[in-house]
């Protein structure tokens, strides 16, 4: 299974299958398991397209007849040749049924299909203990199959990607599906040498959330049990923070703003406390985004302060650096204009 199947449960997919045979490439036994290589255009009743190999570049690879991709693939798909363009009109039964799919971010990264709903109406937050099955495959081979326990937000200490931590948030006790990673919510530019995957790469989960146990919230917690957990978590965002694993230490540093930053009638103790643990999480962010200002690095620099409006959607300072990001970056790109045109005339004027 991999991340370029269509995500919508009723649409229309244009696949020009690129097959490792010229023959017809109807599965049979005796010829065993046959991997295909398609491009595609997926596009909703309505027209509108909503995933598209070619944009991407590379075709989609997955094994014909295992149930890797929508039961209209592997029966349309089944009966092509090399070269050929069809269009299959696919309706719910023959694609991802009435459940469809759900991009669960708005921003493509996450795209979740269900198989098996679950029950009630509870989720697991940040810092539940969760137990959960999980499969991982990338370009259609499996590079994880596990049982596992562990806390949401530090999935990364059992290797699994960011993406599986947010995404339980939005999962119901004995719930089943299939995660779409993009590389940013997978294991992002550094890759997961330890399964074969490199950096960039797109990722698919088939995950099913066996129990899980909720973290306390806030209101749950008294002042000195919030302070001694905002030790705990600043030591592990600060781990995740020195690994590059911002995401990761966006979520822990995320506790502390959310525990202490409308805590009031503190001891004068408790006061200073909460302040340090609190300037913490917020310079641990900005910090180095304030670095690669420096180094002129505006668009580094912008996704830095960016992350910071994760943790503190009202940080104004935050808010002010991005701003002076893409002010810089517009300076910057004016200045080049002006060096090159200045470049090129004294080029021509050489010339003649």
């Amino acid at each position: 299974m991999t991340t370029d199947e269509a995500t919508k449960s009723e649409g229309e997919v244009q696949a020009a299958a690129l097959a490792e045979r010229g023959e017809d490439i109807t599965p049979s036994k005796d010829r065993g398991v046959l991997k295909v290589y398609v491009h595609y255009k997926g596009k909703l009743a309505n027209g509108k397209k909503f995933d598209s190999s070619r944009d991407r570049n590379e075709p989609f690879i997955f094994s014909l007849g295992k149930g890797q991709v929508i039961k209209a693939w592997d029966i349309g798909v089944a009966t092509m040749k090399k070269g050929e363009i069809c269009y299959l009109l696919c309706k719910p039964e023959y694609a991802y049924g009435s459940a469809g799919s759900e991009d669960l971010f708005e921003d493509g990264g996450i795209i979740r299909r269900i198989k098996r709903k679950g029950e009630g109406y509870s989720n697991p937050n940040e810092g539940a203990t969760v137990e959960i099955h999980l499969e991982g495959f990338c370009g259609g081979r499996r590079f994880d199959c596990k049982d596992v326990k562990f806390v949401v937000g530090e999935g990364e200490d059992h290797d699994i990607p960011i993406g599986i931590d947010k995404a339980l948030e939005k999962m119901q006790r004995g719930e089943h599906c299939i995660l779409y990673l993009s590389p940013r919510y997978g294991f992002g530019e550094a890759g997961k040498p330890k399964y074969g995957i490199q950096g960039n790469t797109e990722l698919v989960y088939e995950v099913i959330l066996k129990s899980f146990e909720k973290a306390k919230e806030s209101w749950e917690m008294d002042t000195k049990e919030k302070l001694e957990q905002a030790a705990v978590v600043k030591e592990k965002g600060t781990m995740y923070f020195k690994e590059g694993k911002y995401l990761q230490a966006v979520i822990q540093y995320g506790k502390i703003v959310s525990w202490l930053e409308m805590e009031y009638g503190l001891s004068e103790k408790e006061s200073k406390a909460s302040e340090s643990f609190l300037l913490a999480a917020f310079l641990n962010l900005a910090m180095r985004g304030e670095a690669r200002l420096l180094m002129n690095e505006f668009e580094l620099a912008k996704c830095d302060f960016q992350k910071v409006l994760e943790v503190n959607p009202q940080n104004k300072a935050a808010k002010s650096q991005i701003s002076v990001c893409q002010k810089k970056t517009k300076e910057h790109n004016e200045r080049d204009r002006r060096i090159y045109a200045n470049m090129f005339t004294k080029f021509a004027e050489r010339d003649a």
